[in-house]
């Protein structure tokens, strides 16, 4: 028998207009109201997810950051003696 998921209520004041075309909407797709609404709030919070991680650049940053992959800078000394404490510290491991 499968296990119980988890639920948690949510609520919300709304007018009755706002209500009203909420229910249309659910109805013309041939589901519930509160079919409807948890998927809109869903897709809607995954947007909002989505946007705020990806990173945005102007044309300059993109070139900047491509030209930097392309012909990266020579280590400097104290970055090599860090990659060889890693190096030390790996092998250890």
């Amino acid at each position: 028998m499968p296990a119980a998921i988890a639920t948690a209520r949510l609520e919300a004041r709304i007018s009755t207009d706002l209500h009203s075309m909420l229910k249309r909407a659910a109805e013309l797709q041939g589901r519930t109201m509160t079919d409807f609404v948890v998927t809109a709030v869903q897709e809607a919070a995954q947007r909002a997810i989505e946007q705020s991680e990806v990173v945005r650049l102007s044309l300059a940053d993109q070139e900047c950051f491509a030209q930097a992959l392309l012909t990266p800078p020579t280590p400097t000394s104290a970055l090599e003696r860090a990659f060889d404490r890693r190096s030390k510290l790996l092998r250890t491991a």
